[in-house]
């Protein structure tokens, strides 16, 4: 059974398409119309192993804002979708990433109680035209959608390109573990018996 899904969604500020398989390559064809989150993308889908499509258009002559928030709204849907009951999966996820003189810690489980606690310090507002108060914003959509309980903590970084590679990659690296299959789970990972909100 393939764990896939596609999710779009349509405003009067963004138009955005999504799909995901989480059992994929790490293959990436990724078009926002915002540059910066376009490359953090295919690191998120390189270091999670799931392929990553996104198409999306929005009101960037504004700012960004409505484009990012948009995208990581149908990218939570998407992970939800794909993930189905979530039989049978690890659930639980961590890594700890370096990226130059940046580490992140990436906490997350995949409970149905969505809640983030991003616990970053940026020493830039800028890298280059993105404002990198944004990726906090991203980071809240996909969790709120996903249903994912996702702590990201930021150790130390100066360089806000560093800091947020480490970010991107490790979230990554903790899905793939979270979504794993589990030969010795069969049924849902918890003893209530499901991971649905």
């Amino acid at each position: 059974m393939t764990r896939t899904a596609t999710v779009e969604r349509t405003t009067t500020e963004t138009s955005v398409r999504v799909s995901v398989n989480l059992d994929g390559t790490g293959a990436a064809e990724i078009h926002t119309g915002v540059p910066f989150l376009d490359h953090m993308l295919e690191l998120f889908a390189k270091h999670s192993v799931c392929d990553v499509a996104v198409n999306a258009t929005g009101d960037t002559h504004i700012d960004d804002h409505h484009t990012v928030e948009d995208i990581g709204l149908c990218l939570g849907d998407a992970l939800a979708k794909a993930l189905g009951t979530k039989a049978g999966i690890e659930r639980y996820g961590c890594f700890l990433l370096p990226m130059d003189e940046a580490l992140a810690e990436v906490a997350l489980d995949l409970s149905g109680r969505p809640f983030l606690v991003f616990n970053v310090a940026w020493e830039q507002e800028k890298i280059k035209n993105f404002d990198v108060t944004l990726i906090e914003e991203f980071w809240r959509a996909v969790a709120t959608r996903a249903q994912m309980n996702l702590h990201i903590c930021v150790r130390y970084g100066k360089d806000a390109h560093h800091v947020s590679e480490a970010i991107f990659k490790g979230v990554a690296r903790a899905l793939a573990r979270a979504v794993a299959h589990d030969p010795r789970r069969a049924g849902i990972p918890s003893t209530k018996g499901t991971l649905t909100a």
